[in-house]
């Protein structure tokens, strides 16, 4: 009876080592992801207050959210946190999600807004 405890026991420690401390579906990878669609979006749309042209939005919020997760990488290599190349993954994952609804919301509006919306001629230009 002690064997089989002490061979469980044992089991259930080596399983736990082999554990991966940095599991790709961890709280805070939904942070990186969330934080990361949130600036991307808000960087597309701040951009969009000073231009038209939508490469020029895409660029400054993927821009401004892949600095901040490179940046909060970087702190947590210098000893701030523990780095992890899943949460560059994420942030990633998270700044695309963020450009493709700003993008998408941005083409929605901008059609909705449009004169020619409902017209049953043709639109000149259109």
């Amino acid at each position: 009876m002690r064997t089989g405890i002490l061979i469980l026991s044992l089991c259930s420690t080596v399983a736990a080592a082999q554990q991966d401390p940095d599991p790709w579906f961890a709280p805070d990878k939904a942070l990186h992801f969330s934080f990361s669609a949130g600036i991307a979006g808000l960087g597309y749309g701040g951009a969009a207050l000073f231009t038209e042209d939508r490469a020029v939005r895409l660029a400054v919020g993927g821009g401004l959210a892949l600095t901040a997760g490179i940046a909060k990488e970087l702190l947590d290599l210098a000893g701030l946190g523990q780095p992890s190349w899943k949460d560059l993954v994420w942030d990633l994952a998270g700044t695309a999600t963020g450009l493709l609804v700003s993008w998408l919301v941005d083409l929605l509006v901008t059609s909705l807004s449009s004169p020619c919306v409902g017209a049953r001629l043709p639109c000149p230009g259109g």
